[in-house]
């Protein structure tokens, strides 16, 4: 069967069309756009004529006595379909996947930029999504208004990540921009710890930082040195880590300051990272609510680079031409960002070593490789 205990969890979505008029049916449909998602079809024309094409493969999963619903019908039922609970079963789907729970979650913010659509004013798609870095799963993913507005979508999605423990013990990353008690709190909440960027539109709070670890003493400190050699770059790194934090939570602070709650290592990331023609050279820092070591927080960082890649240039945006997407109406572009997440997880699955590009072709190419995709994550 096409990957059945996925489409069990799927299995809760309402058909959103008058019954007297599906023809075919919901499960074909999303089996339709996930086979040929996998198979590399990047828009509804491209899924249609793609499963005309393997018809005969496809009515060995599901009956499809109908034939392969048109286009503008793929294209139509994916807007219809509400996207709040497309998303939770997608999370349900994932943490039966899961063998452990995560060690560490990096949580971004990505654009599908030419999904706006001016005509009605309507502003491009901005997703938050999670990432367990470990099993290299995409975990969840939150809508938003547009980028200003993660810092209200997150604590969402780790609501629905957090449930039945599934945050228990994690180290959950996010760029500068979810840097606040809020945040933090709700990830506290969630029983797993936060690590937060301190950036330059947080000048207080960062002054402070890089003036303790100017003027600590060597016996505060622990230090590690780590060199990474990936993606054709060589990157040095000098992490510090304090955990003298008891300053932060003090009472003499400016009205409106940040305090982060449950403090407990502030971190500095002095990296200097060797590109074929050119040097780069930064300073990052970071505040956690766990007692890190410095090459724990090494490979956290490590790990946070790979989950900022994997959720947006190197597959979403390359290989599933993401930020391509045209869909424009309902909610479409949600619900699409959700099946290619789906088809992300299913070709990370494959233990080979070939691209993830290649899988894709391997997938259109031959539909035996395209059902072993399917099943790969079954349970």
């Amino acid at each position: 069967m096409c990957s059945k205990a996925l489409l069990d969890h799927f299995s809760v979505l309402s058909d959103p069309r008058q019954v007297w008029k599906a023809v075919y049916p919901l499960p074909e449909i999303l089996t339709v756009i996930l086979c040929a998602t996998l198979a590399g079809a990047e828009d509804f024309v491209e899924i249609e004529r793609w499963a005309q094409q393997k018809l005969a493969f496809l009515r060995r999963l599901l009956p499809f006595e109908d034939g392969i619903a048109s286009h503008d019908t793929l294209n139509d039922v994916m807007n219809a379909l509400a996207s709040d609970l497309f998303g939770e079963c997608f999370t349900t789907w994932v943490e039966s996947l899961r063998e452990s729970e995560p060690d560490f979650v990096a949580i971004d913010g990505k654009t599908s930029r030419r999904s706006h659509d001016r005509s009605a004013d309507k502003a491009p798609l901005h997703l938050v999504s999670a990432f367990a870095t470990t099993a290299r799963l995409v975990l969840g993913q939150e809508a938003v208004a547009d980028k200003s507005s993660e810092t209200t979508a997150i604590p969402i999605l780790l609501e629905r990540l957090a449930r039945d423990g599934g945050l228990e013990g994690a180290l959950v990353s996010i760029d500068a921009i979810a840097t606040n008690a809020t945040i933090a709190t709700a990830i506290g909440n969630a029983d797993a710890d936060y690590l937060l960027a301190v950036k330059a539109n947080q000048p207080t709070i960062r002054g402070e930082i890089e003036a303790y670890f100017a003027e600590a003493p060597a016996s505060c400190l622990d230090t590690f040195e780590d060199l990474d050699k990936a993606h054709g770059r060589i990157e040095q790194r000098t992490v510090t880590v304090s955990r003298e934090t008891d300053w932060l939570n003090g009472t003499c602070r400016f009205p409106g300051e940040l305090r982060l709650p449950a403090a407990a290592s502030i971190v500095r990331v002095a990296a200097k990272a060797e590109l074929k023609d050119r040097y780069r050279i930064e300073t990052r820092y970071y505040i956690s609510s766990a007692t890190l070591s410095p090459r724990t927080t090494s490979r956290t960082r490590r790990a946070q680079s790979l989950g900022d890649r994997e959720l947006t240039t190197l597959d979403l945006d390359v290989t599933f031409k993401d930020d391509q997407s045209r869909l424009r109406k309902g909610h479409g572009a949600n619900n699409m960002a959700i099946v290619r997440h789906i088809a992300i997880n299913l070709v990370r699955a494959v233990t080979d070593k070939k691209s993830i590009k290649l899988r894709r072709k391997r997938a259109g190419w031959n539909t035996k490789y395209l059902q072993t995709l399917l099943g790969t994550l079954d349970r």
